[in-house]
């Protein structure tokens, strides 16, 4: 039976990363990134974690969708789709009247019809350049 939460660890994220092909991060850094999100919401079949996405806010008008991962055996049950509405629940408590908050994420490559289906924009579009990134390593 599947259970939702708000707790995950560094290492059922590092579970998740490894499960859908992602490149590891150290534990250190790993539990930085989750101690400093806004919101987190995990998924488990009994003590198994299969899935997580979180929430970085700027408590203004900005907000990320990160880290949505549903292990590849897990997929296509509905996982996903709970946690990106859990999110964006979230962020729609956040909202104060006549407020506006952006959420935006950077899909993984292929995944963009899934976003798209829960309302989020591809890019670039009429209005929004190519999204970008840098990655600084040490």
């Amino acid at each position: 039976m599947l259970k939702y939460s708000n707790v995950l660890s560094a290492a059922e994220y590092g579970v998740l990363r490894e499960a859908v092909g992602w490149q590891p991060l150290p534990n250190e850094q790993a539990q930085a990134g989750l101690d400093h999100s806004d919101f987190i919401i995990a998924c488990r079949d009994g003590e198994n974690i299969v899935g997580c996405a979180r929430i970085f806010w700027d408590q203004g008008y900005i907000a990320y969708l990160a880290d949505v991962m549903v292990t590849p055996s897990y997929q296509g049950r509905g996982i996903g789709t709970k946690l990106v509405a859990e999110c964006v629940a979230y962020i729609d408590a956040q909202l104060n009247e006549g407020w506006r908050i952006k959420i935006v994420i950077v899909s993984a490559k292929g995944k963009e019809p899934f976003y798209e289906r829960l309302g989020f924009e591809t890019r670039p579009n009429a209005n929004d350049g190519a999204g970008m990134q840098l990655w600084r390593m040490r």
